[in-house]
């Protein structure tokens, strides 16, 4: 096996999960985004979004404010600037993988 190859399991697997690249692929791109609205765009249930946004959370990858609208209770999501550096890695890592996938064919 290629040496070169071994470096796939190097991927960050907090982000890498699925529902949690989506989350953050939305919060980069937006300043904030509340609860209902990242429920919405992902198509996560309550729960699984909540175990994923505490999960990015702890990571410091998002900070969560909880807040109230009115007397509604609302939640709403940033992503922070070590998420972004997180994000922005991924992102190149992956480019990295295609462009090894590229190559070697």
């Amino acid at each position: 096996m290629n040496e070169d190859w071994r470096t796939l399991t190097d991927v960050d697997k907090l982000i890498h999960e699925p529902s949690r690249l989506m989350i953050l692929t939305i919060l980069v791109s937006v300043e904030k985004a509340d609860f209902v609205y990242l429920q919405r765009e992902t198509g996560l249930t309550r729960g699984n979004l909540s175990v994923h946004l505490t999960k990015l959370s702890e990571a410091g990858y998002i900070d969560i404010q909880k807040t109230f609208n009115g007397k509604v209770p609302q939640t709403i999501c940033q992503i922070t600037d070590t998420g972004k550096q997180a994000f922005l890695r991924y992102r190149e890592y992956l480019k990295s993988v295609v462009e090894k996938i590229s190559t070697s064919g």
